[in-house]
């Protein structure tokens, strides 16, 4: 019964959040437990590169402005081969990614 409660009580603060605290509370979630995110690069219908253990997706922001840049960018490792599984040699290397909002086609997903 005690539990009950206590969860309608956080249910009912969470739904008088706006939907941008709602959004960041949400993300920081995620920030906290992690997730295991794939990237796929698309051209021509076909992944051409696929970027694996990806905690999270960032937005740039611009350094005198503040302002959310049309790019996204993070850390992972990349699938040379394309098979969706990271290979011993592949795991070695962590690299930093970007990609346009506007010219990229992608797909992120958390890998299962």
């Amino acid at each position: 019964m005690k539990n009950i409660f206590l969860f309608s009580i956080i249910a009912l603060l969470f739904v008088g959040c706006t939907q941008e605290t709602q959004n960041k509370l949400g993300r920081a979630i995620v920030n906290w437990t992690g997730t295991n995110g794939v990237l796929e690069i698309y051209s021509g219908g076909k992944v051409v590169k696929r970027i694996m253990g990806i905690d999270k997706i960032s937005t740039a922001y611009g350094t005198d402005d503040n302002r959310p840049r049309p790019y996204r960018y993070g850390y992972g490792y990349l699938d040379a081969n394309l098979d969706g599984v990271l290979q011993k040699e592949e795991k070695r290397k962590k690299i930093y990614f970007e990609f346009s909002d506007y010219a990229t086609q992608y797909l992120f997903y958390e890998h299962p």
